[in-house]
């Protein structure tokens, strides 16, 4: 008898033993479970913020309209991530608001203003993330302080606009006027600039054909000015011939198409509004025209007999086709920004020494007529209208967002 009892107190010892070492293990997992649930919602929300930082750097173009314009971009970006386990809505608890994105000047000092932000700031908390096991650990505990029911995190991203290693640039090349040195070379912002068809390469402070991957060949022309990326300062480009496929592409980029090609495949610009001294007198200083085109989504003319006077080419009825225009026509739908290009600046060996950027005025009729752009500035500078692209950590060239913190 003494011996049974003895061997039911040792079970009631275990089973005591056993219970508290469940406990001492629940709080271990709560623990692990609840701290792993908010470092996947701090990687998501850190995500978010970078998203966000890069998009708002992008904007930082020097002009007074930057604080709208980065925050809608950074908020947009932002919030196309999923925050707390892929939540859609962040559950419930926000998403990326205007306040959360700041800027700042030079120095690093807080900014109200769009010429001297610098720096874009995207800090967000996301509040009240659910702690499952530590909540009930601390109902269980009756001591709440030790084991919240909920948790806040915080997360932020700083990123600037740096020069980028490589650029996405059109085959063509822009050598420096005499005398002419950076950042402008010798050209005014708004100038009308040629672009000789007939030559190989540039001469004499004009423009001309020039490969990027340094080859002779027009069909690679071709291919390159439908989009290519990786030019770095330093390159030696090539000097091709013209074909005329050359211009059927250069001329997509105004919606204008023929054969089997169309806005779905080969995307234009968000408008195909055409420029030269016949209906642009001044010869010069087109680009806020351009832009004010773009918000309406104009094609090459206001009529198909205009854009046929304006290019020289027979559109609809002929064998040319042309983008749509206005509200949900194919220069809204499947517009992107391809008229406001970066062109490598080169020296006499043909070497790219920098990027500038242009816009292109008009569609070519034949391959080998000349055609205008028109100079905005050095790639590189902050106000450039040009679209940021490639990769960060270059000396010249168009600038790109970089994260810095």
């Amino acid at each position: 008898m003494v011996y049974l009892a003895k061997r039911r107190r040792e079970r009631g010892a275990v089973i005591l033993s056993v219970a508290l070492l469940l406990l001492f293990l629940l709080g271990f997992m709560g623990f692990a479970l609840d701290f792993g649930h908010l470092f996947i919602v701090k990687t998501e929300l850190q995500t978010a913020m970078d998203s966000c930082a890069l998009a708002a750097a992008q904007e930082l173009d020097g002009n007074t309209d930057v604080p709208a314009r980065a925050r809608n971009a950074g908020r947009a970006a932002g919030n196309l991530n999923r925050v707390n386990l892929q939540s859609a809505n962040w559950s419930g608890m926000g998403n990326i608001i205007d306040a959360d994105i700041t800027f700042k000047d030079s120095a690093y000092a807080p900014t109200a203003s769009g010429a001297a932000a610098k720096y874009a700031q995207c800090q967000h908390t996301q509040p009240n993330v659910p702690m499952w096991l530590l909540k009930a650990m601390g109902g269980f505990s009756g001591n709440a302080a030790t084991y919240p029911a909920t948790q806040n995190v915080v997360a932020s991203a700083v990123a600037t606009r740096a020069s980028a290693q490589t650029a996405c640039s059109i085959p063509v090349a822009l050598k420096p006027k005499a005398g002419g040195v950076a950042p402008n070379y010798g050209f005014n912002v708004g100038e009308w600039v040629t672009l000789i068809q007939a030559q190989n390469a540039a001469t004499g402070g004009e423009i001309g054909w020039a490969n990027l991957d340094g080859s002779n060949s027009a069909s690679e022309t071709e291919r390159e000015l439908n989009g290519t990326c990786g030019t770095k300062v330093g390159d030696t480009l090539g000097t091709p011939g013209v074909q005329t496929s050359v211009a059927d592409a250069w001329n997509a980029r105004f919606g204008i198409y023929k054969n089997n090609s169309s806005p779905a495949a080969n995307a234009p610009d968000f408008t195909g509004y055409s420029y030269t001294t016949t209906d642009w007198a001044s010869g010069r200083d087109a680009f806020n025209d351009f832009m004010s085109k773009r918000t309406v989504f104009a094609n090459c003319g206001t009529s198909v007999s205009n854009c046929e006077s304006v290019t020289g080419l027979r559109m609809n009825g002929g064998f040319q086709t042309v983008a749509t225009a206005g509200p949900n026509g194919e220069h809204q739908r499947y517009g992107k920004n391809r008229r406001l290009v970066a062109v490598p600046v080169v020296n006499g060996s043909n070497r790219i020494i920098d990027y500038a950027c242009m816009l292109m005025l008009h569609p070519l009729s034949v391959p080998m007529s000349d055609a205008k752009l028109e100079f905005r500035g050095n790639a590189g500078s902050p106000g450039s209208p040009c679209t940021t692209n490639g990769i960060p950590g270059g000396t010249a060239g168009p600038l790109v967002p970089v994260l810095v913190r």
